[in-house]
């Protein structure tokens, strides 16, 4: 191409963007809506420190989407449904987030999973003007400060270890709390729930210890809560912590209770954690299923039968949490009309209510300022080896 061959051709491409521009009939299409289909993106953990949370949520979603294509889709598009490995990592979480965006040019990212992964890629994703849904983590900055394009649906970490706390003391009359939490924003998060409960009670913590992200030896730190003569510890931990902290803590002659944040909540905690665990207090939205539950609904056991034999694993609280937020963004999707746009999606959102269902969750209500589906959380503790609820909803 000569050189003013070049300077036409891009003059006429601006004056074509220009005529898009004055017409909104003939404005561009939205991304990752196409005649016969929707593009949605999500970063799962599936080679990291968490993949025992993304795999299950992985086939959740995909549990969902393929009943959903196997209906016809929505309004006659099919989901298509790509997922890139984080491994729980910041850094290789932005490169997945570039490739599902740029790449594959998804409409949507659904459930990201893990604080670090999700809050380094939402600044992607709303400068491109995809919809950040539903990340699978407590942490406020994925709803705050307010943008159109993020929704949430879990109870910040410092409000549900709050909420938590205050129910801890209300049942027992605990004088001497301390804390031990992850030397990072998440743990920050549950360090300052802790605080503001105590403040209502006219407490404080009487000793106060972290640990670096990845720790395996927690010798020392329950050493300096047990010197303190706590009654009740606070655990800004998650999986393998909660349990290397408390089997610590246990033969150091610990007999004081233990009260973990959101995070704790763990199917894995008390499977691997056996009799170490036993007693441990949490908060959680969506219980932990289980399939010989006498109280399940038959909609459940039937959900749950079908993922054993779609995928050949008993499901989990993490397999739940993905087919719901993949159902969410169906029922989302489906209520913004056959021409699907994003503007359209977020007004469908904003009126929105997700009930209460087979899996126990929270109901979920959005509005035109109101980005975070939820606010409450159940109170709950390890007892014979296995989650049980042991409150209703906390406000």
């Amino acid at each position: 191409m000569t050189e003013r061959r070049a300077v036409l051709h891009m003059g006429a491409a601006a004056s074509a963007a220009t005529v898009l521009g004055s017409f909104p009939g003939l404005a561009r299409a939205t991304q990752g809506v196409s005649k016969g289909e929707i593009a949605i993106g999500s970063l799962q953990d599936l080679s990291g420190p968490i993949a025992v949370l993304g795999k299950p949520v992985q086939n959740g979603m995909i549990l969902r989407v393929e009943q959903v294509n196997a209906a016809g889709g929505i309004h006659g598009r099919m989901l298509k449904l790509y997922v890139e490995d984080s491994g729980y990592d910041p850094k290789k979480g932005v490169l997945g987030a570039q490739k599902l965006v740029s790449s594959n040019k998804v409409f949507a990212m659904l459930g990201t999973l893990g604080s670090v992964v999700s809050l380094s890629t939402i600044p992607l994703l709303l400068s491109k003007g995809v919809v950040s849904f539903m990340p699978i983590t407590a942490h406020h900055g994925n709803v705050e400060p307010f943008h159109k394009l993020k929704f949430g649906m879990a109870t910040p970490y410092q409000r549900s270890t709050e909420l938590g706390i205050q129910e801890m003391l209300r049942r027992k009359a605990y004088k001497r709390v301390g804390i031990m939490y992850q030397d990072d924003e998440y743990g920050l998060e549950v360090y300052r729930g802790a605080q503001t409960a105590l403040k209502a009670a006219g407490l404080s913590l009487v000793e106060k210890t972290s640990y670096k992200r990845g720790a395996t030896e927690f010798s020392s730190q329950m050493q300096k809560l047990k010197a303190a003569n706590c009654d009740l510890i606070v655990l800004g931990t998650i999986v393998r912590e909660t349990i290397g902290g408390m089997a610590t803590a246990r033969k150091l002659g610990y007999t004081g209770d233990f009260f973990g944040s959101q995070a704790a909540y763990m199917p894995l905690v008390p499977l691997l954690g056996k009799g170490a665990v036993e007693g441990l207090y949490s908060v959680h939205e969506t219980p932990t299923p289980y399939r010989d539950d006498p109280n399940n609904s038959k909609l459940l056991n039937e959900w749950m039968d079908a993922y054993k034999a779609r995928f050949g694993a008993v499901p989990d609280l993490w397999s739940a949490t993905g087919y719901l937020i993949a159902d969410m963004f169906v029922k989302a999707a489906t209520a913004a009309g056959p021409k699907l746009t994003t503007d359209g999606f977020v007004k469908a959102m904003e009126s929105m209510t997700y009930p209460r269902g087979p899996f126990g969750n929270p109901e979920y209500t959005f509005g035109p300022k109101k980005h975070l589906g939820n606010s409450q959380v159940k109170l709950a503790v390890i007892r014979n080896g296995r989650w049980a609820s042991e409150s209703t909803f906390l406000k």
